[in-house]
């Protein structure tokens, strides 16, 4: 009778032990957050038949797409959109409100990083080192995972931008790591540590970049393949390092390194770099090694510096993706040897699309044109005219006119006539689609999503006091080669947003969503809370319920 009883409560026991074992909370070993700067959604589609299977269509035909999500505010530049992925909020909340914004008491430019509090760490430069996340307001989603864990998981953040390893990073990450285009390595600031780990000097002595370069940039494939692209030799496009010409092969890359090692940036190698460094920092760090979910938010940014200087419908964005498709494909495979096929979960998105280049537009009959050239100057002869008084607007940045509220008090003029006149200088220029005071945007005879995403874009302390939106096409003037981007516009707002690996099914959804809708999201799969500023909601598609 007793042995019976002892066999029926170990039974029990093995019963409550397996129930146990089920019941505990399941998290992947691993979170990737990959954000293809610049990178538009149709690029997905448009170089699909080039791309191989293990890159951009293992994620197509393993994860699951989105094909309509948009970025929900203004101005869609870099460094609110890789805040705006992470916090799941938006300029108005995280505080963010460029890559640089003008500080309204004494009008000098704001770097969204710079912080003089702290130093270079691998690096002479006070410029390239001195940065931190002491401008962003909310938490990001690798802050609630730190906060979840009691800080015990891993976050790293990486890329060539300082800005976009910074941010995404959080507030307390393990490590945060930037491009130094003055010695070619990678670097962090004082803020993060004193030192670099050994990983990171082991990995720059490798001078892996100079590698990368020493044999210059040819096409991937045969140049007369590319047929997603316009010709080769373009006045709107503009000339790479001591090249001559914008044309293939750039065999001036090696002496140019050797001369100036940023130029890197403009080329698919540097994108090679980032995830090389990538992999370093999981074999450093060991992430992804043990139950503790741990997190590596990489920023691939020469998509971007191609894309600025070449324009999207160029042989050089279409190699740099190709390229960057091999690279994802051996990145994966190293996360599926060293991690485990099923144990990470990686997303993939942009901080923002790009426009085509006003050449393009114009050869195609496209509307285009350029727009802001001496608009300060023009603005400010007309107020002087007008009120007796020079220097009235401070500053135009991020598409907002900044205001000197300073001096139009010391002058004794009113401020709301001073916008007025303002706002019938911009609307007779015909390249302006709207001009609106942002103390009157909830009344201003605009459609949506124009209004929701100008307001969610503005930020009282940070943000300039009127808002233009030109018309579609219109590129500022300092893009007269190549391209660039900050518009409510498809082409700029229109991002792709992949999740696969841990948990996640194939599929794909055309209904509409928002890049602040991957943190929540992330949130959820995590078990996790959201981001502090969140004000996005996650996407029960890929969630499975």
């Amino acid at each position: 009778m007793v042995k019976r009883l002892g066999i029926a409560a170990a039974i029990a026991f093995l019963g409550i032990f397996q129930v146990s074992a089920q019941t505990k909370l399941e998290r992947p070993k691993l979170v990737v957050g990959l954000v293809i700067d610049q990178m538009r959604w149709d690029y997905l589609y448009r170089y699909y038949d080039k791309f191989q299977v293990d890159g951009f269509k293992r994620m197509l035909q393993q994860g699951y797409s989105f094909n309509n999500v948009m970025i929900p505010y203004l101005p869609t530049v870099t460094a609110i959109g890789h805040t705006s992925i992470y916090t799941g909020s938006v300029p108005s909340i995280h505080g963010i409100a460029g890559n640089d914004w003008t500080d309204k008491e004494t009008g000098k430019s704001v770097y969204c990083t710079t912080d003089t509090a702290y130093k270079g760490v691998g690096t002479t430069s006070e410029k390239i080192g001195a940065h931190s996340p002491r401008n962003l307001w909310s938490t990001t989603i690798t802050d609630q995972l730190g906060i979840a864990t009691n800080f015990k998981s891993k976050v790293v953040g990486v890329s060539l931008k300082d800005r976009a390893s910074i941010l995404p990073a959080g507030h307390n990450p393990t490590g945060a790591f930037w491009f130094d285009e003055t010695t070619g390595n990678f670097i962090t600031s004082t803020y993060y540590m004193q030192d670099l780990p050994k990983w990171v000097d082991d990995f720059n002595a490798k001078n892996l970049a100079k590698e990368l370069v020493s044999k210059g940039w040819n096409t991937l494939l045969p140049i007369e393949q590319y047929t997603e692209s316009s010709r080769d030799d373009v006045p709107w496009e503009s000339l790479l390092g001591s090249a001559t010409k914008p044309v293939f092969p750039y065999n001036n890359l090696p002496a140019d390194y050797d001369k100036k090692k940023g130029v890197l940036r403009t080329t698919p190698f540097g994108n090679t770099y980032t995830l090389k460094f990538a992999e370093a920092s999981v074999d450093g760090y060991q992430l992804g090694a043990d139950e503790i979910t741990d997190f590596l938010a990489i920023n691939i940014a020469s998509t971007d510096y191609v894309g600025h200087a070449f324009g999207p419908n160029s042989i050089e964005v279409e190699d740099t993706y190709l390229r960057l498709d091999r690279d994802l494909a051996a990145f994966f495979k190293m996360l599926d040897k060293k991690v485990g096929k099923d144990n990470y979960l990686v997303f993939l998105s942009a901080d923002h699309g790009g426009a085509h280049s006003v050449g393009y537009l114009q050869e195609n009959k496209m509307p285009t044109g350029f727009f802001g050239e001496g608009l300060k100057k023009s603005i400010n002869e007309e107020l002087e005219k007008k009120f007796g008084a020079a220097g009235l607007v401070m500053e135009i940045d991020n598409y907002q006119v900044y205001t000197h509220d300073k001096l139009i008090a010391e002058k004794s003029l009113d401020l709301d006539d001073v916008k007025k006149a303002i706002i019938s200088h911009l609307q007779k220029l015909p390249e302006i689609l709207y001009a609106v005071d942002m103390t009157e945007i909830g009344e201003a005879p605009i459609p949506e999503p124009i209004k929701t995403r100008t307001i969610n874009g503005y930020n009282w302390k940070r943000s300039g006091d009127i808002q233009m939106v030109t018309k579609d096409g219109y590129l500022a003037y300092y893009a007269k080669k190549g391209t660039t981007h900050s518009v409510w516009n498809s082409y700029d707002a229109h991002i792709p947003l992949i999740f696969m690996g841990w948990k996640v099914k194939n599929g794909e959804s055309n209904k509409p969503y928002y890049m602040t809708d991957i943190a929540p999201t992330l949130a959820q799969f995590l078990k996790i809370e959201n981001p502090s500023g969140n004000i996005g909601e996650p996407i029960v598609e890929v969630l499975g319920k």
